[in-house]
């Protein structure tokens, strides 16, 4: 990039910029990370899919919910980041968003038995060492979403953790605020998810302070922080067709490969799955083509 603003940062998907002493340039990539690892192919389009589920709800919420996004248009970005127009890669890829005294949990919210919380079941009987209902089987709803954060891991992997130990990192006070946000925007987005046929089965959210309000934070509701099933095949007991990355997870399992650096090859054919996956899941919630979205090639 050569646009005059200090990097940051390089997560395993998005890249940090230095906008001025309130603002940050958040672009995400498309990159393609699992389980702790970025693969050497990018997905195309993926940063676009990012970008544009964040901003579609973000303005679904923005009514009472605050959020740390202030624009996606290249055009209000270049305000605060002359050159950003001559920047076209980055276009439909970057989002202009306000500093944020960031909570150090990851906010997770699960109406459905899956992923990591599935291998604790089967293990413990608890999810997130909390007690779960008994008979649960892979994809079984619970009685009600239920709120589990997980630990922000600077290195290694994120640890996932109870409520008393959350409060223990957030203070109660901040903890209790962060779960009735992240429960209410679960349930609000299920709805929509109902609508288009599909199954919202858990999802991640970001959450910061700007001004002393919390706010939303980073991505919102995307393929790489939720769990999307499409409603008519969702099975008890049988891992289902998904809208995000667990379809490409699972090609790697069979790989047989350690999940240690350097990953596997990713041939072609996985590579297009996967980007028409993503691609489906903005297209289908939003009811909007990614053909739309800025940066169209």
């Amino acid at each position: 990039m050569s646009l005059d603003l200090a990097h940051l940062y390089s997560g395993k998907v998005r890249d940090l910029y230095e906008v001025d002493d309130e603002h940050l340039l958040m672009v995400a990539s498309d990159r393609l990370s699992a389980f702790d690892v970025v693969m050497n192919e990018p997905i195309p389009n993926k940063g676009r899919v990012l970008t544009a589920l964040t901003y579609y709800w973000t303005h679904q919420f923005e009514v009472d919910v605050p959020s740390a996004l202030v624009s996606c248009d290249p055009e209000v970005i270049e305000g605060f980041a002359p050159g950003f127009r001559e920047e076209t890669p980055l276009h439909g890829r970057a989002m202009l968003v306000r500093r944020a005294e960031m909570l150090p949990l990851e906010c997770i919210v699960r109406a459905r038995l899956a992923g990591q919380a599935f291998d604790e079941y089967v293990e413990t009987g608890t999810v997130h060492h909390m007690p779960a209902p008994a008979g649960l089987r892979l994809t079984d709803a619970f009685p009600e979403p239920i709120f589990t954060p997980s630990t922000k891991a600077t290195s290694g992997h994120d640890l996932n953790i109870d409520l008393v130990a959350a409060s223990e990192i957030i203070g109660a006070e901040r903890l209790a605020q962060a779960q009735a946000l992240c429960l209410d925007l679960f349930a609000r987005a299920a709805v929509k998810f109902d609508e288009v046929g599909l199954v919202l089965a858990d999802t991640k959210f970001e959450l910061g302070f700007v001004d002393g309000q919390l706010v939303v934070c980073d991505e919102v509701i995307t393929p790489d922080s939720s769990r999307i099933w499409p409603a008519d095949q969702v099975r008890s007991g049988e891992t289902p067709p998904a809208f995000d990355k667990q379809p490409f997870r699972d090609w790697l399992t069979a790989q047989r490969w350690n999940r240690i650096p350097p990953p596997p090859r990713v041939p072609y054919s996985i590579i297009a799955e996967t980007s028409s996956r993503y691609v489906a899941a903005y297209e289908r919630v939003s009811g909007k083509s990614l053909d739309d979205w800025y940066g169209r090639e």
